[in-house]
């Protein structure tokens, strides 16, 4: 499967875990929720063009916007494990995992 797809996989992913936390939030405002949001609009930024960038580009363009998703999931996830929603946390870890992979394929 080629960078460009898992990328691809990965964004809709995230949009999909997003949509899902926020139904099961208690509240609207929920940080973890937000701090999700993040993440997806961060990886949203690429995801349409994210195939016509030229392979010896990958890297630079993909990278920085893996960590800052990362990061942003990271976030949510710890907050979510303070709240012992250890399903949610469970399912962001998974996220990150994909991100890990996909950026040792770079």
């Amino acid at each position: 499967m080629s960078i460009s797809t898992r990328y691809r996989d990965l964004a809709a992913e995230a949009a999909d875990l997003n949509a899902r936390l926020k139904q099961e939030a208690a509240e609207e405002g929920d940080r973890c929720v937000r701090q999700l949001a993040k993440a997806v609009a961060a990886l949203e930024e690429l995801r349409e063009g994210v195939g016509e960038i030229p392979q010896m580009r990958l890297e630079r363009e993909l990278t920085p916007v893996l960590l800052r998703a990362h990061n942003d999931i990271d976030r949510a996830r710890l907050w979510l494990e303070e709240e012992d929603r250890g399903d949610w946390s469970a399912r962001l870890w998974g996220l990150q995992q994909t991100i890990y992979r996909l950026l040792n394929d770079l």
